[in-house]
Parts: C-alpha cells; sequence; structure tokens
C-alpha cells in the first residue's frame, strides 16, 4: 500500500461515527447489514450514516451493493488487511516481543 492511500483511509477514519460504522460491518461479516439497520445500531440519523458511508466507501473501507430498494454495505476486508499490514510492515524494528501483544489482543 502506498502512504498516500494509507492517510486516506486514516483520515476516513478519524470520525467516531465512522469508526462506529466499520466496527458494525466488521463485525457483520462478509454479508453486512443493510443501510437502515446500520444506522440504527450505530445510533446515527439515516442521512448522517449515508453521508459517513460515502467517505468510507471512497476510502475503500466499505463496498454497497443495491438490492432492490436497499443498498446493503459491508467491509472491505481485503482495503483493511492492506492497511494493517503497511502499518505493521517495519513495527517494532523486528523485535517479535513489542509487536506479540497485538496476537493476543484480538477477540
Amino acid at each position: 500500500m502506498k502512504l498516500n492511500i494509507a492517510v486516506e483511509i486514516l483520515s476516513a477514519l478519524a470520525h467516531e461515527g465512522r469508526v462506529t460504522l466499520v466496527r458494525l460491518l466488521i463485525q457483520a461479516g462478509p454479508e453486512g447489514l443493510g443501510a437502515g439497520e446500520l444506522a440504527a445500531s450505530a445510533g446515527l440519523a439515516a442521512t448522517t450514516a449515508s453521508a459517513q458511508l460515502l467517505v468510507l466507501k471512497n476510502a475503500g473501507l466499505v463496498q454497497s451493493e443495491r438490492r432492490g430498494r436497499h443498498i446493503n454495505y459491508a467491509a472491505n476486508y481485503k482495503q483493511m488487511t492492506g492497511l494493517l499490514q503497511f502499518l505493521m510492515k517495519d513495527c517494532c524494528c523486528s523485535r517479535q516481543e513489542i509487536c506479540a501483544p497485538l496476537k493476543g489482543s484480538i477477540r
């Protein structure tokens, strides 16, 4: 991943509502959630959620699919994995013991 793309993604995540939406989509799995359900779960108005999802979509963090009159959103795991790999690439100066706590913190 190039630095400018990582910066764009991190910028998109620099908002409480957008982080909440991304976390909900990660938890939902590859099938994702409908826009209305997602907004309600995040405690956001539909128009606010829509605007925040557009920012996340433009950063490549979420994907959308129209299903009739409804839009379903899902996390783009490939983009997220790329960002995490970019951030961890030079992590800890190759000292495994520094990054080791991250491996056990995922639940």
